[in-house]
C-alpha cells in the first residue's frame, strides 16, 4: 500500500457557485476528520493549499493556477495526482479512491 497524499485546494473567499456550503478550508478539515476515522491508523497525508499563495512546488502551484482560472471549481481535491471531487467532495469517491490503493476501512 502506498501512502495516499491528499490536497484539498481552495481559497479563503467561497466560489460563487459553491455559497451555502462550507468553506474550502472547512470542507479540509471535515475531510480529514471523516478519512482518519474511516482508515484508522492508516497513514494519510493532508495537505491544504491557498490558491492564491500556493507553495513554489510545480506541481502544486501549476494545480492552484488552474483552480484560480476557473478549470476547476474549489475546494478541489486531489489525492495522488487524481481530482477526486471539486465544489462539494462526495466521500464515497474518496473512500473508494483510498480502498484502490489498499487502505482498509476501520
Amino acid at each position: 500500500m502506498r501512502m495516499a497524499e491528499i490536497f484539498v485546494y481552495g481559497a479563503e473567499q467561497i466560489c460563487a457557485s459553491c455559497v451555502g456550503m462550507p468553506s474550502s478550508k472547512e470542507t479540509y478539515e471535515w475531510l480529514e476528520a471523516a478519512l482518519t476515522r474511516k482508515f484508522p491508523e492508516q497513514p494519510i497525508k493532508f495537505t491544504y493549499i491557498d490558491i492564491e499563495s500556493p507553495p513554489d512546488e510545480p506541481s502544486v502551484s501549476e494545480m492552484a493556477e488552474k483552480v484560480r482560472n476557473e478549470e476547476y471549481f474549489y475546494p478541489l481535491v486531489v489525492m495522488n495526482g487524481n481530482i477526486l471531487g471539486e465544489g462539494n467532495p462526495r466521500l464515497k469517491t474518496i473512500y473508494e479512491a483510498l480502498e484502490a490503493i489498499g487502505y482498509k476501512a476501520g
